[in-house]
Order: C-alpha cells, then structure tokens, then sequence
C-alpha cells in the first residue's frame, strides 16, 4: 500500500480544512461593523482591532494551508487562535436552549478542526505542497 503523504490525499485534507479559514475570513469583510458588535457583546477588547486580526489570521493562514506553504507553522498560528476563539465565543456551558445547542455545536466543531490542523503540524503537507517543491529544489 503506498504512503498516504506520497497520494493527493494530504492536498484534499488541505483543501477542505483550509476552505472554513478563507471563507470565514474573508467574510468578515463586508461583516465588519456586525462582527466588532457581536465580539464586543461578547466583551472582546479592542473589538476593531481583534475582528481585523481574525479576518488576516483566518484568510492567511487558510491560504499558507491550501498551498501547503509552511503548513507546519501556519497549521499551529490557526490552532492556537482557535483556542480563545472556540473557548471565548463558544462558551455554550454558560448559555441556555437553542443557543446552547448551536454554540455546543461550533464548540465541538472547532475541537475537530483543531485535531485537522494538529495532524498537519505533526506530519506536514503531504507530496502536492509549496513546502514539498521547495524541499526538493
């Protein structure tokens, strides 16, 4: 059986991980005064400031994993944001009825994503990567 890091497997892991990022990023774009509203309900500090960081974190970091340039690093950057980001705003144990249910929901998604994104750090990009190219040049 051939090494799953040699076959476009990796490159498809990719893809649909790194497509929630850019999507959600970019998003945030025309979204902008609802989101500040929403994080700063939320009592995020500098709200302005916190949603511009997330849209450039969710956009760039998805991007670096899509092409699989310096995946390692890029999959821990959107990791590590995606703690604060799943504990603070998908805090369903303090809330009530549906919208306990909806944020349980994003919360236990965001715990999935998280392991996606642990297993690239470990292993890296897979055969079909800029970091794979660059590796062999």
């Amino acid at each position: 059986m051939p090494s799953s890091s040699n076959s476009v497997t990796p490159l498809i892991g990719r893809m649909l991980i790194s497509l929630i990022f850019i999507l959600s990023g970019i998003s945030k774009i025309p979204a902008y005064s609802m989101m500040v509203g929403y994080a700063a309900s939320k009592g995020l500090p500098l709200a302005h400031f916190g949603i511009a960081a997330a849209a450039a974190i969710e956009i760039l970091g998805g991007l670096a994993v899509l092409i699989g340039f310096r995946v390692r690093i890029a999959a821990w950057l959107l990791f590590l944001y995606l703690i604060p980001t799943t504990f603070y705003l998908h805090n369903f144990w303090a809330m009530q009825g549906m919208e306990r249910m909806d944020a349980q929901v994003h919360f236990m998604k965001n715990l999935a994503i998280m392991g996606g994104l642990l297993l690239l750090a470990a292993y890296g990009s897979g055969r079909y990567s800029v970091d794979s190219a660059q590796a062999k040049a």
